[in-house]
């Protein structure tokens, strides 16, 4: 690539540099585990134990966390922690927090930990509500889709 910036001010310039720098970075594969823009936490830090236990999506403290998969989990208390790690398969949500609907459209979006379903003893999340309710309609469709596409969708 061969271009002049004569012309251009300086700071356009460094702006310019830094976009070069990092558009590259932009097509790499999405992270396996879902994590808000500005957050390195899974689930948006909610306990994923409690779905199972409580049949609720909890809060979970910075005081009883781990790390999974390159991910901080966050969890209620020191008992859903201890069988999170002695577990992390079956408590972690499928497609990794992303919404599961979207992967069965063979897609990537944001899971809200407060649209959830527990099926056949694995944890969905789903964008929103609206989302859920398509979910809930033919689960079993979408999850056959869904792992199909799973992780390729990540690409």
């Amino acid at each position: 690539m061969n271009f002049s910036t004569q012309g251009i001010p300086s700071i356009s310039k460094l702006l310019l540099v830094a976009f070069l720098m990092i558009a590259p970075g932009l097509a790499q594969a999405k992270s396996e585990i879902y994590t808000s823009y500005f957050s390195s936490t899974a689930v948006s830090g909610y306990d994923t134990v409690a779905y199972f236990t409580e049949s609720k999506p909890v809060k979970g403290s910075k005081k009883f966390s781990t790390k999974y998969k390159g991910t901080k989990w966050q969890f209620k208390n020191a008992e859903n922690l201890a069988l999170f790690k002695a577990d992390p398969a079956k408590y972690a949500p499928q497609y990794g927090g992303y919404c599961a609907w979207a992967v069965a459209q063979n897609d990537t979006a944001k899971g809200d930990p407060t649209q959830w379903t527990v099926h056949e003893g694995k944890l969905y999340l789903n964008y929103d509500a609206t989302v859920q309710k398509k979910w809930v309609a033919d689960k079993e469709k979408f999850i056959i889709k869904a792992d199909g596409y799973w992780p390729k969708v990540l690409n």
